[in-house]
């Protein structure tokens, strides 16, 4: 019986850990696609808009990693 109990808390652990790990994909999915929005939006600018705003479009692609990542 002690081992069924043991059985039980491990299972729970695993549980645990599987749904952490489902929770942290999602997460990074979400990151992800919110970098890819930013990268195209700021793309999709022209370059005097770019310049407008103070970003030079070689910088682009930190900024979007920098929102979606570091936010």
């Amino acid at each position: 019986m002690a081992h069924t109990a043991t059985l039980t808390h491990g299972s729970f652990n695993l549980n645990a850990r599987i749904a952490n790990l489902i929770e942290r994909v999602k997460e990074n999915h979400a990151r992800a696609n919110e970098y890819n929005r930013t990268y195209a939006e700021l793309q999709r600018l022209t370059n005097r808009e770019l310049d407008d705003i103070g970003i030079r479009r070689c910088d682009i692609a930190d900024i979007a990693r920098e929102h979606a990542y570091c936010s």
